[in-house]
């Protein structure tokens, strides 16, 4: 029974931390991302809203070779993936970015969006949520 418990439980966690909107909204304001380099809250939580759907865990191999790492969904030339050749910017390692603890994605994004395309380097915030109404994404936090 102590193993199916286990099991179950490994199961369970195999998946990653999946944000609530209004939990990651407030926990983006709580490590200072509410205006940080220009970027207003709604859009830090429309871009993760669109780029992993909040989930810590979210990968995606891009047909480039580089993958994408995270809630934030940061590309592996920001970090070290195995033995790939990568400016690693962030200085850590791609799978810090997975994890449910997310102080060091907070402060990767804080550094990707302090380069020249700022938070113009996600696909998903020009698609998604440049110049579109971000109220919704924000609505019914009481932040």
């Amino acid at each position: 029974m102590k193993f199916l418990v286990f099991a179950l439980l490994l199961v369970a966690g195999a998946n990653g931390k999946v944000f609530e909107r209004c939990d990651w909204a407030r926990t983006l304001k709580e490590h200072g991302m509410d205006g940080y380099k220009g970027v207003s809250l709604a859009n830090w939580v429309c871009l993760t809203k669109w780029e992993s759907s909040y989930n810590t865990e979210a990968v995606n191999h891009n047909s480039d070779g580089s993958t994408d790492f995270g809630i934030f969904q940061i590309n592996s030339q920001w970090c070290k993936e195995g033995h790939s050749i990568s400016s690693n910017a962030c200085n850590l390692g791609c799978s810090e970015l997975l994890a449910d603890n997310v102080d060091k994605a907070i402060n990767c994004a804080k550094r990707v969006v302090q380069d020249p395309a700022g938070v113009s380097a996600w696909v998903a915030w020009r698609v998604h949520c440049k110049n579109q109404d971000l109220n919704p994404y924000l609505d019914g936090c009481h932040l």
